[in-house]
């Protein structure tokens, strides 16, 4: 099977019903997916696949064979960060930090269908990540002000 993650080929001999996150993470070790649940009702392991949100941990290897995957790691670096990222940290949304990777990918996938978004519609995007401290009202401001950045550009 072959994979473009963040940019880069890679080959893999999988199982086609293993799940993406096992891929990312046992075959590939990109232990910034994080496994929450397993059944995508938390979003802890939320990646883009060809430019959209999924759940990795419901996609088999066979659906992602050949697909674009875009990890946290993906979306930006510490010395170029994705104005998400830059608006995580100004508004300190992280506490435990583990679910902020699958938060990150599942906001920067709604910035991208509505570039300025209402409480409203934060709210519905982001209600299936889960956030076991409690940070949603970070989590709301931080994707504003990124949306906010991002227009500026």
């Amino acid at each position: 099977m072959q994979l473009t993650i963040n940019g880069q080929q890679h080959s893999v001999d999988v199982e086609d019903d293993m799940p993406l996150l096992w891929v990312l993470r046992d075959e590939l070790g990109m232990k910034e997916v994080k496994y929450g649940c397993g059944i995508a009702q938390c979003g802890a392991c939320t990646v883009h696949m060809d430019g959209s949100a999924v759940r990795s941990c419901q996609v088999t290897a066979a659906s992602a064979d050949g697909a674009d995957i875009t990890t946290i790691n993906g979306l930006g670096s510490p010395d170029a960060m994705h104005a998400l990222q830059e608006a995580w940290v100004e508004h300190q949304v992280a506490q435990c930090g583990y679910c902020q990777s699958g938060q990150i990918m599942q906001a920067a996938d709604l910035l991208v269908s509505t570039p300025d978004p209402t409480d409203e519609d934060i709210d519905a995007v982001m209600s299936g990540n889960l956030c076991r401290c409690g940070t949603y009202p970070r989590i709301r401001a931080a994707i504003k002000t990124a949306a906010t950045k991002m227009q500026e550009v």
